[in-house]
């Protein structure tokens, strides 16, 4: 690269025959003295070995010889100055090039080395060639770094030491020898040749910006060393690190042409600190929507606080994306949860706070909430120290009063909690291998289509995806492994969860969860699961289920369709109610069981793979759909496939609404139970009252409260066998249990009907 050549660039001074107006004996400027006339100066036009050139007797301590036109001091571009002198008679004295560098007003830049190696001359006649480098990065052989600060200079020679020596001077030469410090490289522009000194303490941010503008298609190289950046540096050129850059937590990096985890690390030198940075940049510049891991691993000494890593922002509602890469759980106590006790009140008529928090200020956000009475997977979503108050990721439950609880704060490979609200952001291929150290993802407090796809959760401590408070509103799980490192671990002993979820919208589809204590536990509305696998079996003979889904809202208005719902089973609850008696509203309502797979194995007969479970009086299925189900039994006969779980307390059976248990398959299953459910009555000796049961046919043992239709399948006959034709009436709900139908015919009868029969209205 020759600048004179390639842009037409004027370095080379005028020579000295053409007027001696324009050197200067002084610094070069305009109004400064000129060897014009002057008596210790003449040109000489024949030389022998010269031709023209300039004589000089030097009368000064330091005499000096500058060419008063401005050389240009390009960005990335290095000058070789170059003198040829002989002493003719007197002192002889030493030769140096040196320069004035000026900026664009004229004044000179400070703090520059202005002259290169002294020659001295040392017998007269003798040529004597000098010459120094002047450009703007440190590389060996420039003997004038002058950075980029220099707009122009006016350059020449010195003559120093003893006065009174008369020397001769031939025409300088300025050229550009840029080439000598890129070599072939053409499409290359190094951060050094534009003032970045690479020592690790001077601010380089400047010298970065500048390559990049002159850059102009070609590559950015940032050669060996350290460079420090205290400003924030977007480059938008191409970009190859062979050294590393550091920078305060708050400065951005962005480098847009090569946005992509390897770069990142290259440039500082550091997995975890490159893949920070590069989060930085992508919240923090529109030129990229996501960060491409190229399959690197990551390995994670500790929990990454990403709002932290940001830094400048606490909410952030832009699509963004990470892909393509692995995250590595390494080391140990940095792992270890955080546990602390702190006595706490808890009120209905305030149920998503704590308030008299003692030691407020010591229990951290995020922290899972335990104690009598407390829901599943409550969490602290905020705190506030001079209230003495938390603020809970949802009620919590019939914990109504004061007592002692414990917080537990688990470590995530990735923690969102920082952020107040977080929207639209996505992982895809990624794996989060937590190695039975950390958890997974912690999301933000509040967000929306928060989306994780066809991602691995490998081993997670605690817990794999994880919401604190309503960031998981319309999150979307879809084609994701979650692998639990407790399959050797009874099913009751485990205590990982693969996904919590506390608001409404939730989408989980095509996933396959192994082994956890549960698969996943919703307490929003309005949610989707299909397509799922959760297995949670332990080979343990007559072994205990947990539940795999957990719906923690009666009314759930949730789909569940397609599944593998592998010895596990769907617990639906309420267990979030303050007060958990009914006292209004639909029931347990809105939940549809469709098409999906059950199975089990080395089971008790008591183990069902729907169960309901109040925690108080008076509730009532209003709007249940199951159908085109197959429930089935592996080595163990299953007493029934569905139940209420009456720990707490049993349903109003009396008050039972559309409910629809139809259209399954059972294998192994004593009871086959529907709703509508029609039975086959035989009555073989005469009577005017047929009494029909459907405790055994009605789905959760309901009660026999509606009769849609009686056919008659055989001959009604009076005793002497002669054919009757009248029809009966039912009355519903008799018996002490209300589970039987009673048929009422104008005369005692036989023979043989089939009822349809409902445990709803």
């Amino acid at each position: 690269m020759n600048k004179a050549i390639t842009e037409g660039v004027v370095f080379m001074p005028t020579p000295f025959a053409a007027g001696l107006d324009v050197w200067s004996s002084e610094n070069g400027r305009p109004g400064d003295d000129t060897y014009d006339s002057a008596a210790n100066a003449a040109f000489v036009p024949s030389d022998q070995d010269f031709g023209g050139c300039l004589e000089i007797q030097k009368s000064a301590s330091t005499q000096r010889l500058r060419y008063m036109g401005q050389t240009p001091m390009l960005p990335g571009c290095y000058l070789r100055v170059t003198a040829r002198v002989k002493a003719i008679s007197g002192n002889l004295p030493a030769v140096r090039i040196a320069g004035y560098p000026a900026l664009s007003n004229g004044s000179q830049v400070s703090g520059l080395t202005v002259s290169g190696a002294s020659v001295n001359l040392t017998s007269y006649g003798e040529i004597v060639e000098v010459a120094a480098i002047i450009g703007p990065g440190n590389r060996p052989g420039v003997d004038m770094v002058w950075g980029t600060a220099p707009v122009f200079a006016h350059l020449g020679l010195d003559l120093t030491g003893s006065n009174g020596g008369v020397v001769r001077i031939d025409d300088l030469v300025i050229e550009d020898i840029t080439s000598v410090f890129h070599g072939e490289q053409l499409a290359m522009v190094d951060v050094r040749d534009f003032g970045a000194v690479g020592d690790g303490t001077t601010d380089d941010s400047a010298a970065f910006e500048a390559a990049d503008s002159a850059a102009d298609g070609r590559e950015i190289l940032v050669s060996d060393g350290t460079y420090r950046l205290n400003s924030d540096v977007t480059i938008n050129s191409r970009i190859r690190f062979e050294g590393t850059v550091t920078a305060p937590n708050s400065v951005i990096v962005s480098l847009t042409r090569n946005f992509d985890l390897g770069t990142y690390i290259d440039a500082f030198g550091n997995e975890e600190l490159g893949f920070r940075k590069a989060f930085q940049s992508l919240l923090n510049n529109a030129d990229h929507e996501s960060l491409d891991m190229g399959g690197r691993r990551i390995t994670v000494t500790g929990p990454i606080d990403m709002q932290a890593a940001v830094n400048n922002k606490d909410t952030y509602a832009q699509r963004r994306h990470i892909a393509n890469g692995q995250f590595y759980a390494t080391g140990d106590t940095v792992w270890e949860p955080e546990v602390f006790t702190s006595q706490a009140t808890y009120s209905a008529s305030d149920d998503d706070k704590l308030t008299n928090v003692t030691n407020v200020a010591n229990i951290p956000v995020g922290a899972l909430i335990t104690g009598n009475g407390v829901a599943r997977e409550t969490y602290v979503r905020s705190k506030n120290v001079s209230a003495g108050e938390i603020t809970l990721s949802q009620p919590m439950g019939a914990a109504t009063g004061t007592q002692t609880f414990t917080f537990t704060r688990f470590k995530y490979l990735l923690d969102f909690s920082g952020f107040e609200k977080l929207t639209s952001f996505s992982f895809s291929d990624v794996e989060f291998q937590c190695n039975n150290k950390a958890s997974g993802i912690m999301l933000a407090k509040t967000g929306t289509v928060f989306q994780v796809r066809d991602c691995y959760f490998t081993r997670p401590k605690h817990r794999g995806i994880t919401s604190i408070g309503y960031g998981c509103q319309g999150l979307l799980v879809d084609r994701c492994q979650f692998l639990s490192s407790e399959g050797s671990e009874p099913a009751q002993d485990r205590i990982s969860i693969a996904i919590n979820c506390n608001a409404n919208d939730v989408k989980l589809r095509n996933n396959r969860a192994s082994q956890f204590r549960h698969f996943c536990i919703l307490s929003g509305s309005n949610s989707v699961v299909q397509g799922n696998h959760f297995f949670q079996g332990d080979g343990q003979p007559n072994g205990v289920r947990m539940a795999g889904l957990v719906l923690a809202l009666r009314s759930c208005n949730a789909t569940v369709v397609g599944n593998y719902v592998d010895n596990c089973f769907i617990e639906w609850t309420n267990e979030r109610e303050v007060d958990p008696d009914f006292s209004g509203g639909f029931g347990f309502a809105g939940l549809s069981i469709t098409n999906n797979v059950f199975l089990c194995g080395e089971v008790l007969p008591s183990f069902a793979w729907i169960v309901v479970k109040p925690y108080g009086t008076g509730h009532f299925l209003n709007g249940l759909n199951v159908t085109g189900n197959l429930f089935r039994g592996v080595g163990a006969v299953i007493q029934q496939a569905e139940k209420v779980d009456t720990s707490h307390a049993d349903m109003n059976y009396g008050n039972m609404k559309n409910v629809y248990f139809t259209d399954n398959t059972f294998k192994n299953v004593l009871k086959t139970t529907e709703n509508p459910a029609v039975v086959t009555h035989t009555q073989s000796s005469t009577a005017s009252t047929w009494q029909i049961p459907g405790a055994d046919v009605l789905a959760f043992g309901g009660e026999a409260r509606r009769v849609d239709a009686v056919v008659a399948t055989d001959k009604i006959a009076n005793s002497a066998n002669v054919a009757q034709y009248a029809m009966p009436y039912a009355k519903a709900s008799r018996g002490t249990n209300n589970d039987r139908v009673d048929l009422y015919w104008p005369s005692a009868v036989s023979g043989q009907v089939r009822v349809t029969l409902r445990m709803d209205v």
